[in-house]
């Protein structure tokens, strides 16, 4: 009913920067013709079906004791009420003026919210959209018809919201319509449109079910109306990012290239001046506008200049993240050689300035933002959830661009580490923040710690971070594979069968792997007649290069670029690829620059990063540390392998590795009386230190950790 259409604009350009290769552009397979069997995601994909899910669906109506309410379901419920009051009353229907309520609205009894009222944070709605995608990608694998008739009910109730005109926002279709699109800054329309398209198009391209994806069109159709350069229309663009990435997923699947449209002109506008957000009449938490002439204003939002001109991430960690996506999917789609450009300059500005070695981004609790190159505070890190969903997204959207090791290296580190340290390992607690350091009295005591938790939360009332760990877990075939009609690429080693369509014949690819924890690797051909095509491989940037062993056919050709292994050939049923990357342990240091982390060390083995925790090692972890001279390896650089042991453990109900560590502890501490005293040499002891891997720390109940560990 749908039609795919892709449609490339070329444009006359002489620009002289990135340049995109057509032949290059890879996209995504369909998640129905990737059945994951990884022993290690399919266990995340199976805890997020049968936990985090129908977890969430009670906390968007209110049913967990001892969480924050979301009041989601309750406001599309008041807001249907409304439109049926609207509809059966005609003409004599009175609709409300507009009643600023706040950014958060709570009822004075939060567990006894009135059928009235909107409650909740501006952008409460889209804790159902980011539920709903999550039980899309489920539904694609695993059919579950009582799963999907709760969702049918609970997008019966969605729609029954929608306003007539498309519009479909229960914060001001409750409080007042007429004041609808006047504070882009910071109410969230438009990133309410975003996640529920989103969320629509997945569950269409899950269940063919179009209902959703209807009303999502419809809305998206009414804020085309509203804004564009054309007179008479709004020259906005959103606040909060990912309208941007989310048309353009709604103009692949209708074919429909005003969402195309659309979506390029809010990446193109942003940033203009004079500034849109100048001429609205409120400020934050409905305070009158005042004049501002401060250059920066808007560095929050990525609205201080025009994207073209942008080469520093900046602002708010996830909105920027959601922003560079939607970039790289207009570059690809129209072309844009410019565009594509500023994505490479932003990215290069992440990973080699703003990026924690958990792959998380974010330094400041302040806006929840990016802080200057190299700060990287590790207690006081912000490190959202979200923004590292952010950075896979972008990632991947940059490898269907053009198939770097880079960018599947840090999708990989974001993936391993800081999204699934959001969860629990029960799935029943989450983490907004990711710090790299925690001393739980801090966190309790220290206002300027009041962002880090020591222990996980059942849930948030700004809840976006679980439904997105949901989102992208459920949906993780989308980041390990892409092709295009010449090759297959393997960007992530995640096992599974891989259905395609090659020289009119259905291929079937078997990826075995046991990542994280080895690194060897096969992919096993099934097909009924000879094909020729070719297969393309990430080399992981934790592996030596020199000594990766290789076992291909007989006649089929290799090569190496831009750290892919590409083999190609004529291929036959049964034929198979082996890989083996050494995974040894690694101690990292950050560049000097990072001013926080000087003469300190980080260990990691394969994606995995490792921490220390106060479970294993005893309380004030500040006081131990690791021997340069019994660890470095003087003849061949790096570490000493017979110095650190790897030991496979299933304590948490989980399979993972923990290394073990030779180090130092400086011993009586508690024997000093005075705050200062005349220096000493402290007497130490050797110490075994166990590092667990980083997304599983804070399993064990609350206490101290740190990433990195000094090294003398």
């Amino acid at each position: 009913k749908y039609l795919v259409v892709i449609m490339f604009v070329l444009c006359k350009n002489d620009h002289k920067g990135n340049i995109m290769k057509k032949e290059n552009f890879s996209a995504p397979l369909d998640l129905k013709n990737v059945k994951i069997t990884d022993n290690f995601w399919f266990r995340e994909m199976e805890l997020v079906r049968k936990e985090v899910i129908p977890y969430q669906w009670d906390a968007l109506n209110d049913r967990i004791p001892d969480a924050a309410p979301s009041y989601c379901m309750h406001n599309f419920r008041v807001a249907g009420k409304m439109m049926k009051e609207k509809r059966d009353s005609g003409a004599s229907y009175v609709p409300p003026a507009y009643s600023y309520r706040g950014f958060n609205a709570v009822p004075p009894n939060p567990r006894e919210p009135d059928d009235e009222h909107f409650y909740g944070f501006v952008f409460q709605d889209t804790d159902f959209s980011k539920w709903i995608e999550a039980v899309a990608y489920s539904l694609t694998w695993h059919k579950d018809e009582k799963l999907m008739q709760i969702a049918d009910e609970a997008i019966d109730v969605v729609c029954a919201a929608q306003h007539d005109s498309g519009y479909l926002d229960t914060y001001y279709i409750i409080n007042g319509m007429d004041k609808a699109f006047t504070e882009l800054k910071d109410h969230h329309e438009l990133y309410c449109l975003g996640h529920l398209v989103e969320g629509a198009v997945a569950y269409y391209q899950a269940t063919g079910k179009d209902k959703l994806l209807k009303a999502a069109c419809r809305f998206a159709d009414y804020v085309d109306s509203i804004f564009g350069t054309q007179n008479g229309k709004k020259k906005g663009y959103p606040g909060h990012e990912i309208a941007e990435m989310a048309l353009v997923r709604l103009y692949e699947v209708t074919g429909e290239k005003k969402y195309l449209d659309l979506s390029r002109y809010f990446i193109l506008e942003r940033g203009k001046q004079p500034y849109y957000f100048d001429t609205e009449e409120f400020d934050f938490g409905g305070v009158p506008k005042q004049k501002n002439n401060d250059p920066n204003r808007y560095v929050y939002y990525q609205a201080h200049k025009p994207v073209y001109e942008q080469d520093e991430a900046v602002g708010h960690a996830v909105r920027a993240g959601y922003l560079y996506c939607g970039m790289a999917d207009v570059a690809r789609l129209t072309q844009d050689e410019k565009l594509y450009d500023s994505c490479v300059r932003l990215w290069n500005s992440i990973v080699k300035e703003k990026l924690y070695i958990t792959g998380g981004m974010g330094g400041t609790k302040e806006g929840e933002a990016f802080s200057f190159p190299y700060d990287l505070p590790n207690d006081e890190a912000y490190s959202e959830t979200c923004a590292a969903i952010s950075l896979a997204f972008f990632a991947r959207r940059m490898l269907e661009i053009e198939p770097k090791s880079e960018y599947g290296d840090v999708m990989e580190l974001a993936l391993y580490n800081t999204v699934l340290a959001g969860m629990a390992l029960d799935g029943k607690s989450f983490f907004y923040v990711n710090p790299l350091s925690v001393f739980p009295e801090a966190c309790h005591k220290d206002q300027r710690k009041w962002h880090v938790k020591s222990i996980r939360q059942k849930w948030f009332g700004c809840a976006c971070c679980p439904p997105n760990i949901a989102r992208i877990v459920t949906s993780i075939a989308n980041y390990a594979y892409t092709q295009n009609d010449n090759t297959l690429f393997t960007h992530l080693y995640i096992g599974g069968e891989i259905k395609s369509v090659i020289d009119k014949q259905q291929v079937i690819c078997t990826l075995s792997s046991d990542m994280p924890w080895n690194g060897n690797v096969s992919m096993k051909i099934s097909c009924q007649d000879d094909f020729s095509y070719t297969f393309a491989f990430r080399i992981p940037k934790w592996t030596c290069k020199k000594t990766i062993k290789i076992n291909i056919p007989q006649g089929i050709s290799q090569k190496e670029e831009n750290g892919y292994l590409y083999f190609q050939g004529k291929w036959k049923n049964s034929d198979e690829i082996t890989l083996s990357f050494e995974m040894p342990v690694r101690m990292v240091k950050a560049n000097d620059k990072v001013r926080e982390d000087v003469n300190k060390v980080a260990f990691t083995r394969g994606p995995v990063t490792y921490c220390l925790e106060q479970a294993d090692n005893g309380e004030n972890l500040h006081l131990v540390y690791v021997q340069q001279s019994d660890l470095y390896d003087k003849e061949n650089g790096g570490i000493l392998q017979d110095k650190v042991k790897v030991l496979e453990d299933d304590t948490l109900g989980h399979r993972l590795n923990k290394l073990v560590i030779p180090g130092k502890r400086q011993k009586n501490a508690d024997s000093q009386q005075n705050l200062y005293e005349d220096f000493v040499p402290q007497e130490v002891c050797n110490v075994d230190l166990v590092f667990v891997p980083y997304y599983a720390w804070n399993n064990r109940g609350e206490g101290e950790m740190d990433v990195f560990v000094a090294i003398k």
